[in-house]
């Protein structure tokens, strides 16, 4: 079956943020020879205003700035996309901003400057493999009704339509047409299908 659920990633996947404008520009350039698309930015409202246009599969941006910090730009960008993955870079590595990056805003990586190449290959191609995830589970749900993904929640951990009427205040009957309603809108054939949509790989 193919993917029932476009991701959205749009042509230019990945944006690179750094006021040192040389450095963003190679970063990108290091992007592009390995077959990811990069533009490069300097500042974060310029991120925040291509938005209106544009999605970014995945971002990575400096810490140090001065209109506005990377941790501030994280909590910005995820307002306004929260399917768009982050990996963080900086000069000044600090062990409570590394665990900032990753536990409090998200960040899948926290790479020091100057940037191993390798490394940000794999975090920048995990970051896309994310955001494509994310943007399934999204586009999912946004397919569904309110009480279709309860009932989807309760199937994919195993409840029977038995078990799911009581805890859910409704009829068995009604819990047969919640199934049949999301089977039909997510074309799938079974309940293992039903579970890699859940999780955001492609069927």
């Amino acid at each position: 079956m193919t993917d029932a659920f476009p991701c959205g990633v749009p042509s230019i996947n990945v944006a690179v943020l750094d006021d040192d404008a040389d450095l963003g520009a190679t970063v990108a350039r290091l992007l592009g020879r390995n077959g990811i698309a990069a533009r490069a930015f300097t500042a974060p409202g310029e991120v925040l205003a291509a938005l209106a246009t544009e999605r970014f599969a995945c971002v990575v941006s400096d810490i140090q700035m001065g209109e506005m910090d990377g941790f501030a730009f994280a909590d910005a960008l995820r307002t306004k996309d929260p399917a768009t993955a982050l990996v963080f870079m900086t000069a000044w590595p600090i062990t409570a901003h590394a665990v900032d990056a990753v536990r409090r805003h998200g960040g899948l990586d926290y790479l020091e400057k100057p940037i191993d190449e390798a490394r940000l290959i794999v975090a920048v191609s995990e970051g896309l493999a994310w955001s494509v995830r994310e943007r399934r589970v999204a586009a999912l749900a946004a397919l569904l009704t309110r009480r279709e993904r309860e009932v989807l929640g309760l199937m994919v951990r195993g409840y029977t339509n038995k078990e799911m009427a009581p805890e859910l205040g409704i009829s068995e009957r009604t819990v047969e047409d919640h199934r049949a309603s999301i089977i039909a809108k997510t074309r799938t054939n079974g309940l293992a299908q039903l579970v890699a949509l859940s999780r955001g790989e492609e069927i």
